[in-house]
C-alpha cells in the first residue's frame, strides 16, 4: 500500500456554536481522487482550508508524511496547491501575467510553458487581454492553467469547476484523470457530478461528520 501524504485524525470543527464536523478521520494517499460532498453550510471549503494550513480553527490532528503538520509546514507548502473558491487574480493584469505571478514564486516558467498552460486552459488568444475585460469563466481558467504547470503532489481544490462550460468541465476532468493517474492526489468539492470512476466521497453532514 503507498504511503500516506497527508492524514488527518479526529478533526473537530464548529462554527458559530455549531459543530461542521466531529472525529473526522481521512487519509490522501497518491493516485487517490476525493470528493467533499455535502449540502451548503456544512462546512466544505472549512475543510479544505483546514487541509491546506490556512485555518487553525479545528482541534485534532494533521500529519504530513507522518510528522505534524505544524512542524513541516514550509515543506508541505511546497508540495501543495491549493485552489480557492475565487479565482484570486489580479483583473488589471493580463492572463499571462497573472499566470506567471502564480508560479513564479516556486518555478520561473517559461514563457512558451505558460503560453501552453493559457492554451490548455482554454485561453488562446485571450492571453494578453487584461483579466478584467473576461468573463467569469475565463477568469476562473486563469486560476485553473496553474494546474497545467503543476507537478505537486497534493492538489486541493475548491469548487474548481464553478463558472466553465462543458468542454472546460470536460478538459479538467480528463486532467484530474492523468494526475492521479500519474499518482497524484487531489481532494475537491463540486456540485458538478463528476464522470470519473474510482472518486471517493465523503459527506458532510452525516451523523459522524
Amino acid at each position: 500500500m503507498s504511503e500516506v501524504l497527508l492524514e488527518a485524525s479526529s478533526l473537530y470543527c464548529e462554527r458559530d456554536d455549531r459543530v461542521l464536523f466531529s472525529q473526522l478521520n481521512l487519509q490522501i494517499r497518491p493516485g487517490t481522487l476525493i470528493r467533499v460532498a455535502g449540502p451548503n453550510g456544512t462546512g466544505k471549503t472549512t475543510l479544505l482550508r483546514i487541509l491546506a494550513g490556512l485555518s487553525s480553527f479545528y482541534e485534532g490532528r494533521l500529519l504530513w508524511q507522518g510528522r505534524p503538520l505544524w512542524q513541516v509546514r514550509e515543506s508541505y507548502l511546497a508540495n501543495l496547491l491549493f485552489l480557492g473558491h475565487r479565482p484570486a487574480i489580479t483583473p488589471s493584469l493580463t492572463p499571462l501575467e497573472n499566470l506567471a505571478a502564480f508560479t513564479g514564486v516556486r518555478r520561473r516558467n517559461t514563457r512558451a510553458e505558460l503560453l501552453d498552460a493559457l492554451a490548455a486552459a482554454g485561453l488562446e488568444h485571450f492571453e494578453d487581454i487584461p483579466a478584467h475585460h473576461l468573463s467569469a469563466g475565463q477568469q476562473r481558467r486563469i486560476a485553473l492553467a496553474r494546474l497545467y504547470l503543476s507537478t505537486a503532489p497534493l492538489w486541493i481544490l475548491d469548487e474548481a469547476f464553478t463558472a466553465i462550460d462543458r468542454d472546460g468541465v470536460r478538459a479538467l476532468e480528463a486532467l484530474l484523470r492523468a494526475r492521479v493517474d500519474a499518482g497524484g492526489a487531489v481532494i475537491l468539492t463540486t456540485h458538478h457530478e463528476l464522470s470519473l470512476p474510482g472518486c471517493e466521497i465523503i459527506t458532510l453532514g452525516e451523523d459522524g461528520l
